[in-house]
């Protein structure tokens, strides 16, 4: 690219938002005071020289039309192809999340229970799958009504961007939207292409994609398919994955485009080795935890989807998008313990929705002005069953229901330029969630426990942008969001069996959130973003009891979430490059509480009072990531050493135990070469280059005080693609 241009376009992997952090103990005040100070510094630099600015990528998730990113009052990252495929894996979309301040992303060892990943604390209570957070597939939900969500059916083979959304904006995707994850997969290139990757590693571990893309006529298609396994690093974690993702689309006329996309995910006996204790951690971080080998603790997974949406141009000022999906997910999970009817879990699992929205862009006042008005209809429907795990198979009925779950969503959406240097965004959404549950399995000691619960909010947010500069903009934003709790947490009302049905008693979580920030740039070649945020939760979901497989959760008072992000990113020359980001977040209980620790009755109420001014569990209060990258277009070589350090984490309510703070360097290289139609590859990876010893998550308030899943030790990938254009 033309170094002399005066505005050049930076990559979607250049948008991260940044976030530094002061000392323990400092107020949201002071860090606020010290951004300021910053953003002066910054400001002043950039005023000084007459220097290129670096154009900001065009991001969708905020305002759900293209924009830039620069000019928006929310915190969004946006990670292109190069950053999700390049010497990585490909496997787990933690890969490329670990690079944003505010979100921890941790790869459990454990495929069974999925990725465990909270933006800003939200989700970090989730035991398995992802909750609080909204995931997005080219503008399909992988989140269900009730705010459960996973990620193994994402496609990185076939992932063109990922863009991920912090803060008071997400709320305006409705419920659990703590943040949002927005993965896009690539247009079909305009030659017929076959491409090919595959790698090998440690612990048995390979994956082999396949990809088809190309354009002809009107029709733009794309076909990627992957298969990953791994013999796993701890004992019983053994695991294969089959993902299959399409997507097609026509440009019948200059005003319409049809889009269909389908995923598939099969993912069959995939082993889990459960939690360890912190002595059976230290004895032997690769053995399996209690019960898993005894009760062949397993999970089966299947899932298809599809969905087609329909942008139309109306007139000059007007467009619309219809957006409807449908899909089928199946599970059959055999869980570490032989209570009578409650060792093993199966779903059949059938959803779908629609998305309606008008979007229109016009002038208020003689200025710009853009609003998008929506409705929104999901739909899922399962079949849940339990029963007695018989040391690995499957014994006596325990559970037999028809559970539902439906959202009804308005929502309004605009964006307002009031002035060369002010604009204005904003919007509404009305959320309607509606649970209904039909018992069949009725018995003498077992009542029918069919029943209906509805939950309803409105959640406004407003925001406004004001240009200091062309290369520095100051920003603030305030919303309101909430959460559901999920059927998993609506399941029970006591541990031990003594108020049985749907727990009527559990209540959204209610959150107020407010932001300041800034983005600037410094020279041609330095972007900074910058923001100070505090979050104000009302009815915060957490467990009370977590005994015989039942887990009860509860709602208490308030908690309390502040934090600082800082990120730079930069070109030094060259060709190299560097990525440092920063998060601070202190989130604490704030008020005290009693929960039931350990195996004890919800009837006879809690045995521990958790004080007010405890940690949330799960949530570390520093992190640290950073990138020293080396490119050369002429040889086709790149290379880069990758750091990240995460402080402790506290394991449970009470905080009596904590995993220990961690660094580890990851170091990868990658060639590539172009020669008559092919392009060809190879590429290597050595993780935890210095053989760090670490847990790499914890599952919070284990009942057996197995929270650790350790991670592995130094270990490596080698691999090689090729590509062939027709």
């Amino acid at each position: 690219m033309n170094k002399n241009r005066r505005c050049r376009r930076a990559s979607a992997a250049s948008l991260t938002s940044l976030g530094g952090g002061e000392p323990q103990g400092r107020s949201i005040a002071g860090r606020a005071l010290s951004l300021g100070l910053l953003l002066t510094y910054t400001h002043a630099v950039a005023y000084a020289q007459d220097v290129d600015v670096i154009v900001a990528p065009v991001v969708v998730t905020p305002t759900r039309v293209e924009q830039p990113s620069f000019d928006l009052p929310v915190s969004i990252e946006a990670y292109d192809q190069q950053v999700i495929q390049t010497a990585q894996p490909q496997v787990n979309v933690s890969e490329t999340l670990i690079r944003s301040p505010g979100v921890v992303a941790n790869e459990r060892q454990n495929y069974a229970q999925d990725l465990q990943i909270s933006i800003r604390g939200f989700g970090a209570r989730a035991t398995f799958g992802v909750r609080g957070i909204r995931l997005i597939a080219d503008g399909i939900p992988l989140t269900m009504p009730d705010g459960q969500g996973q990620t193994a059916n994402i496609d990185l083979g076939s992932a063109k961007r990922i863009e991920v959304m912090r803060g008071p904006f997400s709320s305006l995707y409705g419920n659990s939207s703590g943040g949002v994850i927005n993965v896009f997969t690539e247009d079909g290139p305009e030659q017929t292409t076959v491409s090919g990757i595959g790698w090998l590693g440690d612990f048995g571990s390979n994956r082999l994609g396949l990809k088809l893309g190309g354009q002809q006529g009107s029709l733009n298609y794309v076909l990627s398919g992957a298969r990953f396994d791994t013999d796993g690093y701890r004992e019983h974690s053994a695991a294969t994955r089959d993902t299959v993702n399409t997507k097609l689309f026509w440009d019948t006329s200059q005003k319409t485009r049809v889009t269909l996309v389908a995923n598939y995910l099969n993912q069959p006996e995939t082993q889990d080795p459960r939690g360890l204790t912190k002595e059976q951690v230290a004895e032997d971080p690769t053995q399996a935890g209690d019960g898993a080998v005894e009760f062949n603790t397993r999970k089966s997974v299947e899932h298809a989807q599809t969905g087609a949406v329909l942008d139309q141009q109306l007139t000059a000022l007007d467009a619309i998008r219809l957006m409807g999906y449908g899909g089928k997910r199946t599970v059959e999970q055999y869980l570490g313990f032989g209570a009578p009817g409650r060792g093993v879990i199966g779903l059949d699992r059938n959803f779908y929705g629609v998305d309606l929205r008008w979007n229109r862009q016009t002038e208020l006042g003689n200025n710009p002005f853009t609003f998008t008005l929506g409705i929104n209809y999901d739909n899922m429907e399962e079949r849940r069953n339990s029963w007695t795990n018989d040391d690995g198979d499957k014994g006596a009925l325990g559970r037999d229901e028809d559970n539902s779950v439906y959202n009804f969503d308005q929502f309004l959406q605009l964006e307002w330029t009031l002035s060369e240097r002010w604009i204005f965004s904003g919007g509404v959404r009305n959320s309607e969630v509606t649970f209904k549950s039909v018992d069949y399995f009725i018995t003498g000691t077992n009542p029918d426990d069919s029943g209906e619960i509805e939950f309803s909010e409105v959640t406004p947010v407003a925001g406004v942008v004001f240009k200091v500069k062309p290369t520095f903009n100051l920003y603030a934003n305030a919303g309101r969001g909430f959460e559901t709790p999920t059927f998993s947490e609506l399941a029970y009302s006591s541990t031990d069996g003594s108020v049985t049905g749907l727990n009527r008693d559990l209540k959204p979580a209610t959150s107020d959130n407010y932001e300041i920030g800034a983005k600037a740039f410094i020279g041609a070649n330095t972007r900074v973003n910058a923001a100070v945020f505090y979050i104000d939760t009302k009815n915060e979901i957490v467990v009370f009891s977590n005994s015989g497989g039942r887990s009860v959760y509860q709602n208490i008072d308030s908690t309390s979430r502040e934090g600082f992000e800082l990120a730079v990113d930069s070109r030094f020359g060259g060709g190299f490059s560097g990525l440092l980001s920063y998060s601070y977040i202190d989130a604490t209980f704030d008020n005290e509480f009693g929960a039931c620790l350990g195996f004890c009755s919800t009837a006879a109420g809690p045995n521990v009072t958790v004080p007010a001014g405890n940690k949330i569990p799960g949530i570390p209060e520093n992190m640290v990531y950073g990138e020293l990258a080396w490119g050369s277009e002429p040889t086709g070589m790149s290379t880069a050493v990758e750091a990240r350090w995460v402080d402790k984490i506290y394991t449970n309510d009470i905080n009596d135990e904590f995993a220990h703070a961690y660094t580890v360097v990851n170091w990868r290289i990658n060639f590539e070469q172009v020669a008559q139609g092919w392009r060809y590859g190879a590429f290597a990876r050595i993780n935890n280059l210095f053989d760090e010893q670490y847990v790499g998550s914890v599952i919070v308030n284990d009942s057996g005080r197995r929270y650790y899943e350790p991670a592995p030790g130094r270990n490596f990938i080698v691999g090689a693609s090729a590509s062939y254009a027709f």
